[in-house]
């Protein structure tokens, strides 16, 4: 064994199964390791080497073994150089050795320090070196700790004069836990500074093709954290930092100022002292003069960090207050260009002054008591609306920042002295016609309301009337209004008091106006006003209190519409119930307010849809208004919103009377229940009865899963009774949708698969017979949908049923349409926020389970029924996530090529929507069809409808990140074809052509 290298593993391996001890080992390589021949005896030592990194943990204390084996390596690191390489390696071995005996590794640092010259080895052995001091410093910290100083001297020697970045990430760990673990530095602060910080600024561009993976980012970070680590460094690091910010390389900059800022953290005001000035001045010019948003950016970052330091830094009674003399030095460099009549400097000052006032409730009094005086006297100076804006969003900034900080004593807070002046300005700025100027002035008085106790009464009556007349502006002031709008809200949750004194009382004279308006046909002010007085209604509905005030009002307004000689229209109408349901969301953060509007809104919206489906000589316009399927749409909105953040508890009580009322006609519950007839959709009920099943819909479907709904056998039953009638598409849709929503939170168990079966047995029973085809398709649909977002077993089944009905020569394209129901998101029924049961890789999982099929029902079917297989699969695909789509993509880009070849314009539009996005994370794959991609996006860019035609645009400029070389041949071709677009009549069209063929024009020119 001495004179042959037997393979390390299996030595290693012999050890390990107890066939040889190490020290065995070692006598076998004996004659190895005392050859005088250099590479022999490194050869031998490389072989034991390689046996101890595998077996270290064998090794125990008691042998011995340890103790002989280092003493042989010390030994050893004062052999030929040859020799060293393996050496280090059984030195690593040992030093993750748990038991190694007290002193042994100091012992093995010394001969380190003392005999190798690191440097001067290759960068894996330099390598070995830094992971020896590493394990030492993790397992035998105290005994390094004794060698005090020589400890850092050693590892200074190690490292001085290393460049591979590989070693340099730990020989920066390795000296950020010399200082963060209290190791001992002695007089060798400053060479251990400088043998760090000769590195920065950190200037490194990885090969390509790294398989080190080391990026220029890891190593900045690295030694900025040890540059960071220890205010100890600043006496030297202080003035490197100035000196870089001061280059002109910006990398250096940002660096530079971003180590600034992480020392702050570790710093105080003693090591700063000396450096202000000049760091001052460098981030001033830097802020001043720079050309980049980032080191403009850092700059700022930077002087936060400075003057938080400088806040928290404790003070003895005879010590300078640096704060207050740093603070000054900014003011007194910035307040003047606060003062220039160009404004030149105007936003860099600003900036400058929020940057420091941000950091320290003190900083903040200290710079907001200079400052606001000066700008509240610049703004009745200036007299242009921009420049008021501008004065009056650093009034804003400076404003924000207060509401940082907490006041016990409001007489202590600097903007107590200022508010009268702040209300004023502001209230110049909500009346001047300048919309820029109001927007800012909408925005400071929010941000000023935000203080608490700080407005009055009176202010606060002054700011209501100022944002009820905003909340009515012209069209051109949309933005305006909509700001006003939102600041209503959150201010109205502040001071509800207020907004219930002032403006809820002034909205409902405005309806009342409205109502009369509305009665004698005054169509103009009625469609100006109504709408913006209803959302007024809604905005300022945030806060309980407003809401029991609000909520009547407009269901008032509901009711009224229903009597005298009023002629609502269906705009009016969806616009009160649009109102509603935002009322409803803003009610959702609040428990009682939510269930408050339950019990009040859902009873008085189905009491009036009762009354309107009651058989009547003569209707109202509002009854006949009530029926339609948009404000029926609109009112599923709103009871389905007002249900789905009900508590179990308080649901339960609510479903225990709303299905009593579809099932049995029991009408108790609902106010003014004196109607003219029976309630009973379900049995003989007239049309309009029936329609307002899918107000039960909207109810039980957005119901938590745990709630019990009563008589649930008989509900069901009923529910696909109705949806196969024939006489009305909107019930049994609607009937339908209830359905398949109840079906998809049902637990599973025998009940469940009764009502599948029925459901299946009545599908076919509808699809068999030629009266309710569309109806039991219809149902099909919904049910495979349900089962299929909760992976039930039985969604394969009746998706398989779904699939032969594309070549049904009736039915074939509306199940081909079906498929962009079953992929994409529902808003009314089966949604999340309604509590259905949505898995979420359904998409995925419906695409693995049924593309084959659909597939071969293409490569099956007739020429007649192919356009159905296509558009399913166009459906499928175009809402499927892309990075499940891509693998595929080789299999089914022909067919989708061919779906572009279809007539239908559904198809062709589903299809160019799949095909962009593939043709910019898929290029390779979509470049080997370059010729028939460029053909048919060019015919479609000249198709009739207008979003096809966007679309094959927009799909043409994808074809530019395409690989240059195979465009080329086709660009003369296609900048002559894009000429056509060009002259489109409709400018969005034009517009895409134009990118389009700009796109094409610069294709192979230099630097495209």
């Amino acid at each position: 064994m001495g004179q042959q290298e037997g393979p390390a593993d299996q030595v290693a391996a012999d050890v390990k199964s107890g066939s040889y001890t190490v020290l065995q080992v070692v006598e076998a390589l004996g004659s190895s390791l005392e050859n005088p021949e250099p590479r022999t005896r490194a050869r031998g030592i490389q072989l034991l080497s390689q046996v101890l990194l595998q077996c270290h943990s064998l090794l125990l204390e008691k042998e011995g073994t340890v103790v002989h084996l280092i003493l042989f390596y010390e030994n050893r690191l004062k052999d030929h150089h040859l020799v060293i390489p393996s050496v280090l390696q059984g030195l690593r071995a040992l030093s993750l050795c748990v038991t190694l005996p007290p002193g042994l590794a100091v012992s093995v640092l010394k001969a380190i320090f003392q005999e190798v010259h690191v440097q001067s080895l290759p960068q894996v052995d330099r390598h070995t070196v830094y992971s020896i001091i590493t394990n030492f410093m993790r397992t035998r910290e105290e005994e390094l700790k004794g060698l005090g100083a020589d400890f850092t001297f050693g590892f200074i020697q190690v490292m001085d004069g290393e460049k591979d970045p590989r070693n340099l990430l730990v020989a920066f760990r390795i000296v950020y836990d010399l200082i963060s673990r209290d190791y001992s530095l002695g007089p060798f602060v400053e060479e251990l500074f400088e043998v760090t910080s000769c590195y920065f600024p950190i200037d490194f561009t990885p090969p390509p093709n790294d398989p080190h993976g080391i990026q220029r980012e890891d190593l900045i970070l690295s030694l900025r954290a040890v540059l960071a680590s220890t205010p100890r460094f600043a006496e030297f690091l202080l003035p490197l930092l100035i000196e870089k910010v001061d280059s002109e390389i910006l990398s250096a900059k940002l660096d530079s100022l971003q180590t600034l800022n992480a020392c702050c953290a570790a710093y105080g005001q003693k090591e700063l002292k000396d450096f202000l000035p000049s760091l001052w001045a460098s981030i001033r010019r830097e802020v001043f003069q720079t050309a980049s948003e980032r080191v403009e950016a850092e700059g700022l970052a930077a002087l936060n960090s400075l003057t938080a330091c400088l806040s928290r830094s404790v003070l003895r009674a005879d010590a300078e207050d640096l704060l207050d003399s740093f603070l000054s030095n900014i003011l007194q460099d910035c307040r003047h260009h606060l003062c220039e009549p160009d404004m030149k400097l105007v936003w860099p000052s600003a900036k400058l002054l929020q940057a420091a006032a941000g950091a320290s409730a003190r900083a903040c009094d200290h710079i907001t008591s200079h400052v606001l005086p000066l700008l509240l006297e610049q703004f009745h100076k200036h007299s242009q609306s921009n420049q008021r804006r501008t004065i009056l969003e650093m009034i804003l900034g400076f404003l924000k920042l207060q509401q940082k900080w907490s006041y016990e004593d409001k007489d202590e807070r600097p903007l107590s002295g200022f508010k009268d002046q702040l209300c004023s300005l502001i209230f110049m700025a909500l009346t001047d016609p300048n919309t820029q100027l109001q927007l800012v002035g909408i925005r400071t008085l929010t941000v000023l309301g935000a203080q608490p106790d700080l407005l009055s009464s009176g202010d606060l009556e002054l700011a209501v009337g100022h944002l009820y007349r905003l909340s009515f502006l012209e069209e051109d002031s949309q933005s305006c209004r909509v700001a006003a709008l939102e600041a209503s809200g959150a201010l109205a949750t502040l001071y509800p008091v207020a907004f219930s004194s002032h403006l809820v009382p002034r909205l409902a004279e405005d309806l009342c106006a409205e109502e009369s308006d509305l009665a004698r046909g005054d169509g103009p002010t009625r469609c100006s006003r109504h709408p913006r007085c209803l959302q007024a209604l809604s905005a300022v509905s945030t806060h309980s209190s407003i809401v029991k005030e609000t909520l009547p009002l407009l269901l008032q307004h509901l009711c009224q519409m229903n009597r005298g000689s009023m002629s609502p229209g269906t705009s009016e109408v969806i616009a009160v119930c649009q109102s509603l349901q935002q009322v409803a969301e803003r009610c959702q953060r609040d428990p009682e307010s939510c269930w408050y509007f339950h019990q009040t809104a859902v009873p008085c919206l189905l009491a009036l849809a009762v009354q309107a489906s009651m058989p009547e000589k003569e209707h109202s316009v509002l009854k006949k208004v009530l029926l339609e399927d948009e404000v029926l749409a609109a009112m599923v909105s709103v009871i389905a919103t007002a249900t789905t953040h009900l508590s179990p508890d308080l649901a339960a009580q609510s479903v225990a009377h709303i299905v009593p009322l579809f099932l049995d006609g029991n009408i108790s519950f609902l106010p003014e229940n004196s109607f003219s007839g029976r309630f009973q959709p379900f049995q003989d009920g007239s049309s309009g009865q029936r329609r307002l099943v899918a107000l039960l819909m909207a109810f039980v479907c957005s119901l938590p899963r745990n709630v019990e709904i009563p008589q649930l056998n008989r509900l069901m039953r009923e529910l696909l009774e109705l949806s196969c009638c024939q006489s009305c598409p909107f019930s049994s849709t609607a009937a339908a949708k209830c359905f398949a929503g109840l079906l998809n939170k049902h637990p599973a168990g025998q009940q469940l698969d009764e009502f599948l079966q029925l459901a299946e047995d009545r599908v076919e029973a509808g699809l068999s017979s030629g009266s309710c085809r569309s109806q039991a398709f219809a149902l099909l649909l919904w049910v495979t949908k349900a089962l299929v977002l909760r992976y039930h077993p039985r969604s394969s089944c009746l998706a398989d049923r779904l699939m032969g009905l594309l070549s049904d020569p009736e039915l074939g394209p509306a199940a081909a349409d079906g498929f962009s129901l079953l992929m994409s998101d529902c808003t009314d029924v089966l949604t999340r926020a309604g509590h259905a049961e949505v898995r979420i890789m359904f998409r995925q999982r419906f695409f693995t389970d049924n593309v084959p099929a659909l597939v071969r029902g293409f490569h099956a079917a007739p020429q007649d029924v192919k356009p159905n297989y296509l558009k399913g699969l166009s459906h499928v695909l175009n809402r499927l996530p892309k990075p499940v789509l891509l693998p595929e993509l080789p299999t089914l880009l022909s067919l989708l090529l061919e779906a572009l070849s279809c007539p239908d314009s559904v198809v062709q539009l589903s299809t160019l929507s799949c095909l962009q996005p593939l043709l910019l994370e898929a290029p390779q794959v979509m470049s080997l069809h370059i010729d028939t991609l460029v053909t048919k996006f060019l015919n479609l860019s000249a198709s009739p409808s207008m979003a096809v035609r966007i679309a094959a645009l927009q799909c043409m400029h994808a074809l530019t990140r395409l690989p240059t070389p195979v465009l080329l041949p086709y660009k003369p071709q296609v900048i002559r074809a894009l000429a056509k677009p060009l002259d489109d009549k409709k400018r969005l069209v034009r517009k895409e052509a134009v990118s389009a063929r700009g796109e094409w024009f610069l294709l192979g020119s230099p630097g495209s």
